[in-house]
């Protein structure tokens, strides 16, 4: 990771439709702002695949391709983070119920990894509901090396 406490913060919120093309446009702002914060090339493919599959979940779980809802993207970098908010509209979920996917049973599934990989790929991952309904997720890359 590189220094990066001196760049000028930046940060973007946009309302994206419950498209996949969202999936990609969401994609790119974030990886696009990622990399003019200084972010190196292994930490920007992490930051894309986590923005990704948050998406994806947001669009296909969250908002279940509803024409009538959005979700809610925020980028920011301050210097010392980079901090990514992805809200959905819909009904939300219980976050206990997610499975575990290194458990034996789950081992030979064909999906259900996406969280486990968010949590891998970023250095801070948090979920919440939303008190007008939906889930928001936060997603943190540390821009600061420690």
């Amino acid at each position: 990771m590189q220094e990066n406490a001196n760049r000028a913060p930046e940060s973007v919120e946009r309302l994206l439709d419950s498209t996949l093309e969202s999936v990609d446009s969401a994609e790119e702002l974030a990886v696009g702002m990622a990399e003019r914060a200084g972010v190196d090339e292994d930490d920007l493919m992490k930051i894309g695949m986590a923005v990704r599959e948050s998406m994806v979940n947001a669009v296909v779980h969250g908002n279940r391709y509803s024409a009538h809802k959005k979700v809610r993207l925020s980028v920011a970098a301050n210097g010392e983070r980079f901090i990514v908010q992805i809200a959905d509209a819909g009904e939300g979920f219980d976050f206990a119920s997610i499975p575990d996917p290194l458990a034996e049973e789950n081992l030979l599934r064909t999906s259900g990894r996406g969280i486990f990989l968010i949590r891998s790929f970023m250095d801070d991952f948090q979920m919440r509901h939303l008190e007008s309904g939906g889930t928001e997720v936060t997603l943190v890359k540390n821009l600061v090396s420690k």
